[in-house]
């Protein structure tokens, strides 16, 4: 059995601030851009009214304001930011709906006008597997020999049964033909989770973890479902076809699926906060501080890290 090693404070994962402090020697934060994309899953490319559980923020909720031009956005953003952290380093955070989905000379625009801003280390680009065209692909390429550049992945689940429940678009073999390509480029894959799907069991949600615990993915956000005022999801729960989890359950599930995670596996969020005035659960979800605390303590009861039962 194999200790942990990326140990920082009281954590037993490793986090996203442990990773940054190490790379960089100093505190990093995202700056969150909503750069004015849609998404062909609302368009109708794909489809139309997107993933069940988006908001009308393209799960950029607190990214910019999309009427301010990059660069004020920025700023605002950062400004906010640095209230909290002083001296530190900035990712441009392509936050809001599918960050590829558009004509590379746009992309172009976007990005490096972001990469020109004082202090920008590198970018983290949010976007679909299904929306990386090979011209797209090239450029990245490109970004990420003269950056630091993450691209992460919406996935959400390995199960195709909630795929089309869930409105998600693509399936699972798309998925992976994405990662491959992007690591053929040495580019960092983080692939986006969510725990609490509809109808998902915890043997479900630990089938999804163990899947991309296997592959050559090199962060993780684990999510918790919200269901937003607004979206298709709130109808489900209003008519009794969706369960949240409680509190002690996401704990659970979390604990787990950190444990079959390996150690490598840089682990970028392990829960979400929603609007409050667009939420409508779980309620338990706005007290952030307390689920991280609770997965710490459960961890440390467990005498667990993340990786003691990864193979």
């Amino acid at each position: 059995m194999q200790e942990f090693r990326y140990k920082i404070e009281n954590k037993r994962y490793h986090t996203w601030n442990y990773y940054l402090r190490q790379k960089f020697g100093c505190k990093v934060f995202k700056v969150s851009i909503n750069a004015g994309f849609t998404c062909p899953n609302i368009d109708g490319k794909i489809g139309y009214g997107g993933c069940t559980y988006c908001s009308k923020e393209g799960s950029g909720d607190f990214a910019g304001n999309p009427k301010d031009d990059l660069v004020k956005q920025f700023f605002d953003i950062r400004e906010m930011m640095s209230k909290k952290w002083n001296n530190a380093k900035y990712i441009g955070y392509f936050q809001a709906f599918t960050n590829t989905y558009a004509p590379v000379e746009v992309l172009k625009e976007k990005f490096e006008t972001i990469l020109e801003q004082e202090g920008v280390v590198g970018l983290a680009i949010s976007t679909r597997p299904d929306c990386i065209p090979d011209d797209v692909l090239e450029y990245l390429a490109q970004l990420n020999k003269k950056t630091n550049l993450w691209v992460e992945l919406g996935l959400q689940t390995i199960h195709e049964s909630t795929s089309k429940v869930i409105n998600r678009g693509h399936d699972f073999e798309t998925f992976k033909t994405c990662v491959e390509r992007l690591r053929k480029h040495n580019i960092d894959v983080v692939v986006h989770i969510i725990d609490g799907l509809p109808g998902e069991t915890h043997d479900m949600m630990m089938e999804t973890a163990k899947a991309i615990s296997k592959m050559d993915i090199q962060g993780v956000k684990i999510h918790l479902l919200h269901v937003i005022e607004g979206t298709p999801m709130a109808n489900m729960l209003k008519n009794g076809k969706l369960k949240l989890l409680e509190k002690n359950e996401y704990v659970n599930i979390i604990c787990n699926q950190l444990e079959i995670l390996p150690q490598e596996m840089v682990i970028h969020r392990l829960t979400g906060d929603g609007k409050k005035e667009n939420l409508i659960g779980p309620l338990w979800s706005l007290k952030k501080w307390e689920v991280l605390n609770a997965i710490d303590d459960e961890l440390k009861r467990r005498n667990s890290w993340q990786g003691k039962y990864y193979k």
